[in-house]
């Protein structure tokens, strides 16, 4: 048996295995996309970046077990070393962790639905939690906020590449640059020889401008919220209705 933190870290490593660099030449910046209102508005007492398993519980959530790479770059392609990660996403069963969400009572209490991580030199980083599966009205996706001396400088989604709900999907619909949309489009791929089906996703966030550190090379504040999560309901400025989530 194995402790909880050499899990992860030798899962980390086995993931980054599968991570192919791409070329800075070819680099496109990665699409911002609407936080949505479903960002948690409490949230959960685990907020590391295994969102499979709750604190020290010993049921994992249901889904397809999904290792989660990628980097941040800068637009000229240089890593962001201590880049604020944050992901979060709706479960197996289509709940968030949310109060408003609207099937509460399907909710996998043994899944995290958010997760948070910092980069490191080489602007790396690593989550484990399960496949997305469409919402209603919305294709699969995860979302990823990026934040820097305590606030929140890019958001966005990334989604399933090759899911049929994309094309039929509001939101992927309005980017219209072809080179946007494939890259924010992840491929799924089975990790060979696991036993549990295991998957891996990588996802390079490109952002237009370079993330600033402290002296210590650390981040200052704390969680990184836009003026939508400040806001805590779920609802742009000057809008009457709920966002697309």
């Amino acid at each position: 048996m194995i402790s909880r933190r050499q899990m992860l870290q030798h899962s980390a490593f086995a993931a980054a295995a599968f991570t192919t660099p791409g070329l800075f030449a070819d680099l496109v910046q990665t699409p911002r996309m609407t936080e949505g209102p479903f960002y948690p508005d409490k949230l959960p007492l685990d907020t590391d970046n295994d969102l499979l398993i709750v604190n020290d519980a010993m049921t994992p959530a249901v889904g397809e077990v999904t290792h989660l790479t990628g980097r941040v770059l800068s637009a000229t392609g240089e890593p962001i070393r201590n880049a604020f990660v944050e992901i979060w996403q709706c479960d197996n069963n289509g709940a968030y962790l949310h109060s408003g969400t609207t099937n509460a009572d399907k909710r996998d209490s043994n899944f995290q639905g958010y997760g948070r991580f910092l980069t490191d030199s080489k602007g790396q980083y690593y989550f484990r939690t399960i496949k997305p599966v469409p919402y209603p009205g919305r294709t699969p996706h995860i979302h990823f906020g990026v934040s820097s001396r305590g606030k929140r400088i890019f958001t966005t989604q990334m989604l399933v590449k090759g899911h049929p709900g994309n094309e039929r999907d509001g939101l992927f619909r309005q980017i219209s640059d072809p080179k946007l949309r494939e890259s924010i489009l992840v491929d799924f791929q089975p990790i060979p020889d696991s036993q549990i089906g295991e998957l891996n996703a990588n996802f390079d966030i490109v952002l237009g401008q370079t993330a600033e550190e402290l002296d210590d090379g650390t981040l200052g504040g704390g969680i990184g919220k836009s003026e939508w999560s400040q806001r805590g309901r779920g609802f742009g400025p000057g809008r009457g209705g709920r966002q697309p989530r």
